[in-house]
């Protein structure tokens, strides 16, 4: 079984524009082989908005290369437009997996429904890298809908399968490297052991709730990195809980990241934030 390597937890939360509260339990800022294939992890909210009129909260068009940035909304609807045309909007329980690849300018912001009537708001943005051959792979955009995620039960809870597979279920998001995403919910009380893979980097986020892992408590808007060694994790919900699962195998090669770009050396950065100011990322679809 895999053991509790580390809490990773971040009390000092930011805005990106300002539609998205956001606490980054991870980066690509830290232990890049530590997290590898995963590069960041923004938790938006909970938070509760006011109606607005007028333009929508959220944050406007900018740049992106050499990795995929997943989204996933639970509260509130998130709409996005990108510059390979690609677009659209999600609301609970569905994911935009856009793959950034070579380059692309995109930009995101409350849907303009939900503008109007506020409420709760809830969101998960994960960056996924690019192994080096598919850094330039062309960009492209996934909708992920609430009809296209298939659902497991178990006693003590469920998994809705985003990406990889679950006792035999598929998940509907095209990855470059093996990873399992899984929105999980366990019952109060509940003592179940999910089936992560041997060698993959692993970690359980905790978006609500509080689990025990290996002994230890886990609570809202900490992530539990387990050892790579093993195979499945036991775990104890104190109470109902959310959870985001992730495991993905180890992508063994350099990691260097400038802000919206993340590539392999030095170099990389600097033809991309060229690329970029050459206009070579194109122009977003209309709106």
């Amino acid at each position: 079984m895999k053991t509790l390597d580390t809490i990773l937890r971040n009390d000092t939360p930011h805005w990106v524009g300002d539609g998205f509260p956001v606490r980054s339990l991870f980066s690509y800022q830290g232990d890049t082989a530590a997290i590898s294939p995963f590069l960041l992890f923004d938790y938006a909210g909970p938070w509760n908005f006011e109606p607005v009129k007028g333009h929508p909260r959220g944050v406007g068009e900018h740049p992106h290369k050499g990795f995929e940035t997943v989204t996933i909304v639970y509260d509130g609807e998130v709409s996005h437009r990108d510059s390979t045309g690609g677009g659209g909007t999600i609301g609970a329980g569905e994911v935009q997996w856009m793959t950034a690849g070579s380059g692309v300018l995109h930009e995101e912001f409350h849907s303009p429904g939900y503008s109007k009537t506020g409420g709760p708001f809830r969101m998960v943005q994960l960056w996924v890298n690019l192994p080096a051959k598919d850094k330039l792979t062309p960009a492209k955009y996934q909708a992920i809908t609430r009809d296209t995620i298939a659902e497991v039960t178990f006693d003590g809870g469920r998994a809705r399968i985003i990406a990889g597979g679950f006792e035999g279920i598929k998940g509907s998001a095209s990855t470059f490297t093996p990873i399992n995403l899984w929105d999980v919910r366990l019952d109060a009380g509940a003592e179940v052991i999910l089936p992560l893979p041997d060698g993959h980097t692993s970690m359980i986020a905790v978006l609500s709730g509080h689990i025990t892992i290996d002994g230890k408590g886990v609570g809202e808007a900490e992530i539990a990195r387990l050892s790579r060694d093993g195979k499945g994790v036991a775990i104890k919900a104190d109470g109902d809980a959310m959870l985001l699962v992730m495991t993905g195998e180890p992508i063994d090669e350099p990691v260097f990241g400038y802000g919206p770009f993340v590539m392999n050396t030095e170099t990389e950065i600097r033809e991309a934030i060229a690329e970029f100011n050459s206009g070579k990322f194109g122009a977003l679809a209309p709106a």
